[in-house]
């Protein structure tokens, strides 16, 4: 199975990058629920790059809404 751009997997330096903060601030983000939890792979830690833009544009929309 191929993967698509909306299913990446991305590794943390890539996660931080996305949410525009730190490595270590998407690890305590990661450990306090406030992100989305990365998928453990044997040894390799990844996100779901789909999964952080949903995150993302739910954030957006919580804010509009306020």
């Amino acid at each position: 199975m191929m993967a698509t751009q909306n299913d990446r997997l991305v590794n943390v330096r890539d996660a931080a990058e996305a949410y525009g903060c730190s490595v270590a601030t998407v690890w305590r983000r990661a450990a306090d629920g406030t992100i989305p939890k990365p998928l453990k792979i044997g040894s390799m830690t990844r996100w779901s790059e789909a999964e952080i833009r949903s995150h993302i544009e739910a954030a957006k929309l919580d804010r509009e809404a306020a």
